[in-house]
């Protein structure tokens, strides 16, 4: 009994093997893959970009792609079995969004992606006070203009004087002493200017008799036929780059560039503006950090905004940036082109004083410069012919080749009359630093404080026209 019933559990448990055994054998055969796509939907930003469409399909079937938007590029159109297909979206330069439809066909079912696109930011329309004048404001570039710029000088501590013009000493500026200026071989005045003479210091709004002696000086220059460079000069130092003085100097800046700007609106092309003056924390001379840096940059943009919204031929005037505190080295790492309505109007202007010891430090022992150098203990060890050459290369590599003319809107070194000699090395420097700013494209323009005496940079005596340094003048010169 034990013998059959132990048979019977055997026979059992077989069974129950061999239905296992064919359960399994039978689930390996597997169901067609079901015929899909993923993702069934892909919307593009307006700048466009990359995606894949997914087909899943029975590896013995074969797809075909059907693409209708030449804006859309696929990998390929056809094949079989489960792929992968990239796909890339060109950006869409329409304002209007866009759509279509990619289709994938096998065994005649069609599967499809619904594609879209988003339209680009329509372009900010500029808003001009006035409608813009080309009249009259010629259709050179910036680097063309400097070309034909040539050499420049400087009306300075006059204008720009904090008290009024004759605050600093020198006399009130004269036709006579312009025409001196002219006559002498000068075809550039930069003329800075202080523009803080408000009659309302609530609201920035600048005296009108202030406004009508700078328009007074500007006509000396224009008469002349000069090309004239007219700033907002140092004026205090109230133009702090710092995040907390950004919004109050760039409201401050726009509303006095919005009032020079439409008094002298209707003048010509000869007529330049420039936004700002050596722009750097007051006595930091360290390199700028981010924050200074960008917050000068942020002054160059408003001046330029500010000018351009006054319309007529301002919509089409040259105008001058800085780059930081106008050091070369800053300028060429840090400075940012603002954005400009008006293509190729633009001038960058930078600042050369170097090796500071020989051209402006009166308590210095250093009185010789250059190759013609005879004491070595007189000369810096740097700042010599080919570290100029060397600055103005920079400037033409990274601003004129790139299609923004460049202006030396000051240089110089004071006279030393207590030092025999000196005077030679002085005109070496001058010539040599006008020669290989004009050689390299940029203008030069020399600084004349109007003060007259030892450690002084005067050129001409402003009463009676007279040149002081016939030297000099002769260094400048091409």
């Amino acid at each position: 009994m034990r013998t059959t019933l132990v048979k019977m559990m055997l026979a059992l448990w077989c069974v129950a093997i061999a239905t296992s055994c064919s359960d399994d054998e039978g689930s390996t055969a597997k169901d067609p893959l079901a015929f899909s796509i993923t993702p069934e939907t892909i919307a593009f930003p307006a700048n466009g970009g990359n995606s894949i469409i997914n087909i899943h399909l029975d590896s013995a079937k074969d797809w075909t792609l059907s693409n209708t938007a030449d804006w859309i590029t696929v990998e390929r159109n056809s094949g079989n079995g489960i792929s992968h297909i990239s796909m890339a979206v060109a950006a869409n330069e329409s304002t209007e969004a866009r759509q279509t439809t990619i289709a994938v066909t096998s065994d005649g079912e069609t599967r499809q992606v619904a594609i879209t696109q988003a339209g680009s930011e329509p372009e900010p329309v500029f808003t001009y006070d006035i409608e813009p004048d080309p009249s009259n404001m010629g259709t050179l570039t910036s680097v063309e203009l400097a070309a034909q710029m040539g050499t420049g000088w400087n009306l300075g501590n006059s204008l720009e004087a904090i008290g009024g013009e004759t605050a600093w000493g020198n006399l009130a500026t004269t036709q006579s002493l312009i025409d001196a200026v002219k006559a002498a071989g000068f075809t550039t005045i930069r003329i800075p200017v202080s523009w803080s003479v408000f009659s309302n210091q609530t609201d920035y709004t600048i005296n009108p008799t202030w406004l009508a002696r700078v328009e007074e000086v500007v006509n000396y220059a224009l008469s002349n036929n000069m090309y004239v460079i007219m700033n907002e000069h140092w004026d205090g130092g109230w133009q702090q780059p710092t995040y907390a003085q950004q919004e109050y100097v760039n409201n401050r800046l726009a509303a006095m560039w919005k009032q020079i700007a439409t008094h002298f609106r209707d003048y010509d092309y000869h007529l330049i503006f420039a936004g700002t003056n050596e722009i750097m924390v007051t006595d930091n001379y360290n390199t700028p950090t981010t924050e200074y840096y960008t917050v000068q940059n942020s002054f160059n943009q408003t001046f330029v905004t500010a000018v351009r919204a006054t319309g007529g031929r301002n919509a089409y005037r040259y105008l001058t940036v800085q780059g930081f505190n106008t050091n070369i080295n800053h300028t060429v790492a840090f400075a940012e082109i603002p954005e400009d309505v008006t293509p190729n109007r633009l001038l960058m202007e930078v600042h050369y004083y170097d090796p500071y010891n020989f051209t402006l430090n009166e308590n210095s022992t250093i009185t010789q410069w250059g190759s013609i150098a005879t004491d070595p203990a007189l000369t810096e060890t740097w700042a010599n012919e080919s570290y100029v050459d060397a600055q103005f290369q920079s400037m033409k590599t990274n601003f004129i080749d790139q299609g923004v003319g460049v202006i030396l809107g000051e240089f110089g070194a004071i006279v030393r009359t207590d030092v025999a000699g000196s005077e030679t090395y002085r005109e070496h420097y001058i010539n040599y630093v006008s020669t290989s700013a004009r050689s390299h494209g940029l203008v030069p323009v020399y600084w004349d404080n109007g003060f007259i005496g030892n450690h002084t940079m005067a050129l001409f005596n402003r009463n009676t026209g007279e040149v002081l340094y016939p030297g000099i003048l002769e260094a400048v010169m091409p």
